[in-house]
């Protein structure tokens, strides 16, 4: 597993695609380093990129503060089908159905509705069109069911409307920053597929 970054208190490090943020990968961090993890935030099975584990508990609890605060900041790119406008900011009221584990966008709120946000800009107007992504809130599929509720589904999405052959969505968690020991700290990495228009 790619590590960017550890300490005695955290490891900033690159979740492949395939496996869940909160056994596969860690077992598979701990074939390379030593010690207790705490993951304190997720990806989907299906999607890779930078994700960050506390190796302590005090650690944990500190970086959930800052998710809860708003202070982490999680950045994504993703190749979408079509071509939607330059940027944008987007808000939806999303409902999950946790028996087919499909998340749909509603007109209001209700019970087990959530208000998600995000806004994005298009780094390369095609179809596929490459966009980076900067989540307000974190709901599950956010990112995914907010493009495919516009026409515009990942590429590889097949759950949420995709008809391409590829296997998982391409979906990556490029940057993540947060504050750490009275700074702010960035890690980005960049997925082959998106490294061509790097912004």
């Amino acid at each position: 597993m790619e590590i960017l970054y550890n300490d005695q208190n955290l490891v900033v490090c690159i979740k492949p695609v395939g496996l869940d943020s909160e056994k596969q990968m860690i077992d598979e961090l701990s074939k390379t380093i030593h010690g207790n993890f705490y993951p304190v935030h997720r990806l989907d099975v299906n999607v890779g990129g930078i994700m960050v584990v506390a190796k302590t508990k005090a650690c944990a609890a500190q970086l959930s503060k800052s998710i809860q605060n708003g202070e982490m900041k999680k950045e994504y790119v993703a190749l979408v089908h079509g071509t939607p406008p330059k940027c944008g900011y987007w808000e939806d009221f999303l409902f999950k159905d946790s028996k087919k584990n499909k998340v749909f966008v509603v007109k209001k709120e209700r019970k087990g509705v959530k208000k998600a946000a995000l806004e994005y800009t298009c780094l390369k107007s095609s179809d596929p069109s490459l966009v980076s992504i900067l989540l307000h809130t974190g709901r599950s599929h956010q990112i995914r069911v907010q493009f495919a509720s516009r026409g515009f589904p990942l590429v590889g999405d097949h759950k949420y409307g995709s008809k391409d052959k590829e296997n998982h969505p391409y979906l990556y968690s490029c940057k993540i920053t947060f504050p750490y020991q009275n700074k702010t700290v960035s890690f980005e990495s960049f997925p082959k597929w998106a490294k061509i228009n790097k912004y």
